[in-house]
């Protein structure tokens, strides 16, 4: 059992006010005092649960394949060191950003989920969205107080993913929102970005943006930029499972030939 000046911290942290405003006569007895502490323990432990359930369900990461199940030898280039110790989390430390630059389907959301299911699992607040829906959502606020009120929210968690930047073009506005964002977040928090494009072409994702070069600057310094390149593993899955299908009806199939024929 832990020691009873533990054990008060632990009251404390928990809040239970009451519970400290009797606290000598409670421990003088030592039946009561082991029940506190097991009481405390279970307290305690739900209460990290219901936190853990609560972190996980805000940040929507959804479904995703553990990074344990990851197929290493697809891409045709990823630093797997470099992934392994992204989910250490000591990039949100020193609020650095990550950005994750590859083709489709080559496992760059995959790697940008591990990592914010590991930053919840760590005590961390995070939050996945797309860049469609990110900026789609924040430039359909027409009064200054509600964009205001999105950007703090978006600004806030301690881990924000900003999924498939690159895959659509957006307006000067759009860009202006992003710039905005990411400028709130700067050395405070730490953003992931995966996207499809070298930031050389990002003047394509935002054409005639004048802050796109300051965006850039602002998610590059002190950032951890992992490259993955090889063909679409969703595709690869997709013929293994086609192959698969053939296979198990050519099986069925054969019976039936095979009575065919000795009739």
């Amino acid at each position: 059992m832990a020691t009873p000046a533990a054990l008060r911290e632990q009251a404390a942290s928990l809040r239970l006010h009451g519970l400290i405003e009797h606290w000598g006569e409670v421990m003088a007895q030592p039946e009561q005092a082991h029940w506190v502490a097991q009481m405390l323990g279970w307290e305690a432990a739900e209460r990290s649960r219901r936190s853990l359930e609560r972190r996980l369900r805000e940040a929507h990461i959804g479904r995703f394949k553990p990074l344990a199940d990851f197929d290493w030898t697809w891409p045709k280039q990823i630093d797997r060191g470099a992934v392994e110790e992204l989910m250490t989390l000591e990039f949100v430390k020193d609020a650095s950003n990550v950005v994750l630059v590859g083709p489709n389907g080559v496992g760059k959301s995959m790697c940008a989920c591990n990592i914010g299911y590991q930053a919840v699992l760590a005590g961390h607040t995070a939050l996945f969205t797309t860049a469609g829906q990110l900026l789609g959502e924040l430039a359909a606020l027409d009064s200054d107080s509600g964009l205001r009120r999105k950007l703090r929210q978006y600004a806030a968690p301690d881990v924000l993913i900003i999924d498939e930047v690159g895959y659509l073009s957006y307006s000067n506005r759009h860009a202006d929102l992003l710039f905005e964002l990411v400028s709130r977040r700067y050395q405070n928090k730490s953003t992931v970005v995966t996207t499809n494009r070298a930031f050389a072409d990002w003047g394509e994702v935002f054409p005639n943006a004048a802050c796109v070069v300051s965006l850039i600057d602002r998610l590059m310094h002190r950032a951890e930029v992992v490259r993955i390149d090889g063909e679409s593993y969703r595709a690869k899955e997709a013929q293994e499972r086609e192959a698969q299908r053939l296979a198990a009806r050519s099986a069925k199939a054969a019976p039936a030939r095979s009575r065919k024929a000795a009739a």
